[in-house]
């Protein structure tokens, strides 16, 4: 994802898409050092499902050097790599098309045992295991597929629910009971903690049931879809883990580290190794409400990190005040403070003044010109201390522009009388 910032000079990428590459090289690199048996990749290797070609160079590259190394890697299709249309290719195609040695992509619900996962090993190996895929399912895509019409979405999620809990039942119920047995999904699970890509999701997300994957004839269940790292079924069988996002996507996972999941997968037990990404390049959010028109300047500089902190990180800073005193932040300083940042965030959100209510028995027309200009300055949230030293120099404003007014109206009225 290149969400902000720059590019390269040397190689023309965003710097955001290199955050992400380095992640994946250092998975990559782990997969191939500890000579893992297998990579399962749980869906969404884009942000959308037209990526740029360069982007597709630079995944392709790093899934290329896992097949190189003979590393069986499992691509699973997420939502963000499928199309609406069901006859449009998805992102993750050309490995397919292609046939890259080791590498399956999964684009439909399938289960997989050691004769099927055979292909993925060099002559002689196999995976001692059998996986249940089941990538992103759409609604448009399911309701073709089932011939079912409705515009009722609980209806139409119940019935995926229903659909899917049994195929996985008969998947099941047909397993070797004597190999360790892994699931593998693109969903959303009951009780997951999401990280910011709740507000993308809500009210769009089919979300399957807890239940369904704590079933205890799995030993391990790999997840995709929910950016926030967290396991299901902590100090339980199965483990069920969403390793999350490699990287931090928006604001929403400030506070959140990134990890990938080294797991060993045994019959009735999985130990797991939550191996934590290093170099994540840091966010930080502030908010701040002005309440005084007192240094804002140094207010608002205040209310951001220190500048060596701010250094290279993607910053934001949201800014409440009364829309009248918006001539009194000085962007260009503010600027200029954050200019270490990465990416520097300056969300400014002008308040509506409150109109000021008079008594029932009060109107406009009632009020004397010094009392309408202290409710201007009430309403305009002039501090207190300025207000009586307003007030005394309108006062005497005012009094000598009437003074001025007397004095004229008696030289035109002495002008106007007759000679005698």
């Amino acid at each position: 994802m290149a969400n902000y910032g720059r590019q390269d000079p040397e190689t023309g990428l965003p710097l955001r898409v290199m955050d992400f590459l380095k992640s994946l090289d250092e998975i990559v690199d782990t997969a191939t050092r500890e000579q893992v048996d297998c990579v399962i990749f749980a869906g969404d290797a884009y942000k959308n499902r037209d990526p740029a070609p360069t982007f597709q160079r630079e995944w392709g590259k790093r899934i290329m050097r896992l097949s190189k190394a003979e590393i069986p890697t499992i691509l699973l299709v997420g939502n963000h790599d499928v199309s609406p249309s069901v006859a449009r290719a998805h992102a993750l195609e050309e490995f397919s098309t292609l046939s890259v040695p080791h590498v399956l992509v999964v684009d439909k619900p399938v289960f997989l045992g050691p004769e099927e996962l055979k292909p993925l090993c060099v002559p002689g190996k196999e995976l001692a295991l059998q996986l249940l895929a089941v990538p992103w399912v759409s609604r448009s895509g399911l309701m073709a597929y089932l011939d079912f019409q409705t515009r009722d979405l609980g209806q139409l999620y119940e019935e995926m629910e229903k659909r899917l809990s049994n195929v996985l039942e008969k998947w099941l119920d047909g397993a070797d009971p004597a190999l360790p047995t892994i699931l593998t999904a693109h969903a959303s699970i009951e009780g997951a903690v999401y990280g910011g890509e709740r507000t993308v999701l809500l009210g769009k997300d089919f979300v399957l049931p807890k239940s369904m994957m704590v079933d205890p004839r799995l030993d391990y269940v790999a997840m995709g879809h929910i950016h926030k790292s967290q396991n299901l079924n902590e100090g339980s069988h199965p483990p069920v883990v969403y390793s999350g996002s490699i990287e931090r996507v928006d604001f929403g996972e400030v506070k959140d580290d990134k990890f990938f999941v080294l797991a060993d997968v045994g019959k009735g037990k999985t130990n797991l190794d939550w191996r934590k990404l290093k170099d994540i390049r840091p966010f930080h959010d502030r908010s701040l409400e002005l309440t005084s028109q007192k240094d804002i300047t140094d207010q608002i500089t205040s209310a951001l990190p220190a500048q060596d902190v701010m250094e290279d990180a993607v910053v934001r800073l949201v800014l409440e005040y009364p829309r009248a005193w918006a001539p009194l932040i000085d962007d260009k300083a503010i600027q200029e403070y954050a200019s270490g940042a990465f990416e520097f965030h300056f969300v400014k959100r002008p308040q509506m003044d409150e109109r000021i209510r008079l008594p029932q028995d009060q109107t406009i027309g009632d009020m004397t010109t010094s009392e309408l200009l202290e409710k201007f300055w009430q309403a305009s949230h002039v501090l207190e201390e300025d207000v009586e030293a307003l007030q005394a120099l309108a006062a005497s404003i005012i009094t000598g522009e009437e003074e001025e007014v007397e004095e004229t109206e008696e030289a035109e009225s002495e002008e106007a009388v007759p000679a005698q």
